[in-house]
Formats: C-alpha cells, structure tokens, sequence
C-alpha cells in the first residue's frame, strides 16, 4: 500500500531526528510538469478531468525530448496509478534512468499520469471545498469507478487507441476493482501490476497490525477528522505514539513494510519534499476492513446501512473472475514484502480467470518495487518486454 510508503518516509524521518520533525508543513509543489519533468529535460503538459461525481483531477503526459523533432510520433499509451497517500511524483523521484515514468518515456511510450482525488495535484470539487467534511467521502473503491475508470475513458478518446496501465500497492487494488467493469476493460490492452493486492490478510508488517488491532482509523475519527494528513502535528503525534513504549520501531520501514534490499533511505529528506499527499479517513478504514475480514469487497457501512445502500447485510465482494480472460497481465511481487504478502497473492491469482505473466523477486519488498536503484534492470525490463509483446504484430 502506497500509503503506507508515505507513514514510513514520514515517520522515519521523525524517529531519525528524535523530537525534531524535518516535515515541511508547507510543500513547495507548483506542478508535476514545473518541479519534476521539466527540469530533466523530458516533455511534460498539464491536463484536467472531472469525474462523474464532480472531483476535478489532473493528468500529466510525459514525453522524451524528442517531441521536439517535428516527425516524432508518440507510441502506446500507458497510465501510470499510484497509491494511497502518494501521488503522480511517486513515479519520478529518483533519476531518470531509474525512474519508471522517465523509462517508459526514453522507450517510447506516451506516458500519462494519474493523481486522485485529495492529493495535491487534484485537490478540487465542482461544489465541494476540501475543507468540507463530505469532500473526503470517499474510499478506494471511489478512486477506481469514478477516478481511474474516468482516466482510462480521456486517454482512450486523446489516444484513440486502448492503453496499456500500470498500478502500484493500492493502485493494483484500484486497477482489479476497475477491470471488474466490461465498459472499463474494453479499453485496456495489458495491465502490470506491481505488488498486487486484493487481499489483505496476510500482513505481517508488525506496525500495520498493531494499527488494525487499536483501531487508528477509528481513533482518528474521534478526533474529528475525516481527512489524513501526515504533515499535520496531530496526525505526526498519533503515530509517534503507536510506536513509544509498545514495541520497537527503530528499523522502521522493516517495522510497516517488510525488509527492502535496494531502497535508498539517504533519499529520504527530498523525497519529503513531495511525500506525503493527503487521503481520506474513510480510505484507511476500508484498507482496515480488508485486513479484518479477509476480504475484497465495497465498504462496510454496518448492517443497518448496508441494507439501505447495497440491499444486503454485508456489502458485496468485488469478483476477479469478472475481468475478461483475454485481457493479457503481468504482476511483479517480492518475497519480504510485508504488505502485499506472498500468501495473499497467490489467493489473488486463484480467483483470477487466468494466470497472468509473473516476476517473482525473493529479495524484494514492497518499497523497492518504486524506489530501488536497480528497478530499472531487475523489474522495468521485464515490464517494457511484456508490453511490446502485445503489440509484436503493429509496426511500433
């Protein structure tokens, strides 16, 4: 979960520097384009959409610098999901040559990238100001029928061609959920899904279990909140306080993800500088729902409230068998990933209609699959391969 990604950089840094927290109260993002793009030299325009319930999203198409020459034509278009508490940035904070977004630009691919609702990049409603209480109703479920479902209809009609996507943690839960919807599936031509989740329980990392077992989401609603933001002191307080005199949290990203082989914690300050985004409290008590019950299903609003709004006394589980069997997948997943567990995986993979194409990397863990130096080599060739391969009879 990319969410999860975000607690660990944030608190990490806490815990580094005792009682002082370096997190910016303020982030000095202007545009994905503007702060990331632009300055390594890769082509980079803003678009806006609007989802069908009124959130207003912004997408970035990513280029390489040979859009300048006037017979460049732009190759299949792959959208890029981030996760929770994280957004579109996620894709290009290391360097260009290990950065997926910028990868997948220097092989040709129109790269477009997707920022839900809440983050900094899509911060907007058509009525609703983000200090409202009922713009942050919404959990992951929203993100993929009306976020992602709404992206992957404005590339295809930009494109007019199917696309290839791309999801990461709760971006592969968005991506399963979409793919479930026939209107959705027909316009996607291949999917890779790094550490896929539809199942979540099998977690192992210690601190997201003993976040489930006292009920943060909970807590965090008595508080009156209905927004997470880890860059408020009282969401940065709660935290600290999971770990102080309950269990130790000095190896913190093997604490909330697993051990990583070949994430770059000296990174850690500029990667603040971006991380993390904003999500809803409602999110997390969705994500905490599936750890609980074992299940991949729409949100548990309790039995009175599940009958008015499903019919049913339990909400309906989202089904994997319904993503077409034609529809070509490719997942990578790692052995010390705490978060999208090996067990839980390979239940995904039995309730999928077919077996997708599978990278299966022993050393890896949940961050690396993004941030690790070497990504580039052990995971985004075999991405790019995958994806070729489906296009091996076109003249790209």
């Amino acid at each position: 979960m990319n969410w999860l990604l975000a607690v660990v950089l944030t608190v990490f840094t806490i815990f580094s520097a005792g009682t002082q927290s370096h997190l910016p109260r303020e982030s000095p993002i202007n545009s994905l384009c503007a702060d990331l793009i632009h300055p390594a030299n890769y082509s980079c325009t803003e678009h806006t959409i609007q989802t069908k319930d009124g959130y207003i999203l912004a997408l970035q198409r990513v280029a390489s610098s040979r859009t300048d020459n006037p017979s460049f034509q732009y190759g299949p278009p792959v959208l890029l999901q981030h996760g929770l508490f994280m957004a579109g940035d996620a894709w290009f904070l290391n360097s260009p040559k290990e950065s997926l977004g910028f990868v997948l630009a220097d092989h040709g691919f129109d790269v477009w990238v997707g920022n839900v609702r809440g983050t900094r990049y899509s911060y907007g409603h058509v009525t609703l100001s983000e200090t409202d209480k009922e713009f942050w109703d919404w959990s992951w479920q929203d993100l993929a029928m009306f976020d992602l479902a709404e992206m992957i209809q404005y590339l295809y009609s930009i494109s007019n061609s199917k696309i290839f996507l791309v999801g990461h943690s709760q971006g592969t839960i968005m991506s399963f959920t979409a793919l479930t919807q026939p209107n959705v599936a027909e316009m996607v031509e291949a999917a890779a899904l790094l550490c896929p989740i539809s199942y979540l329980d099998h977690v192992t990392a210690p601190l997201v279990e003993r976040m489930v077992f006292m009920h943060l989401d909970q807590m965090v609603l008595a508080l009156g909140l209905h927004q997470i933001n880890f860059r408020s002191e009282t969401l940065v307080k709660l935290v600290d306080s999971l770990c102080e005199g309950h269990m130790d949290c000095t190896d913190f990203l093997t604490s909330i993800t697993g051990k990583n082989c070949c994430f770059n914690a000296s990174k850690i300050e500029y990667y603040l500088d971006y991380e993390p985004h904003p999500s809803s409290v409602k999110n997390i008590r969705h994500l905490f729902q599936m750890i609980r019950k074992g299940t991949f299903a729409q949100y548990d609003y309790g039995y009175l409230k599940n009958l008015l709004i499903y019919g049913l006394s339990k909400p309906p589980e989202f089904k994997l068998s319904l993503i077409p069997a034609s529809l070509p997948m490719w997942m990578g997943y790692g052995g010390y990933d705490g978060l999208a567990d090996v067990t839980d995986v390979e239940h995904t993979l039995a309730k999928l209609p077919t077996r997708p194409e599978l990278l299966y990397l022993e050393n890896y863990g949940h961050i690396d699959f993004v941030l690790s130096a070497s990504a580039k080599e052990d995971v985004y060739k075999h991405m790019i391969q995958f994806f070729r391969a489906q296009r091996k009879y076109s003249s790209w």
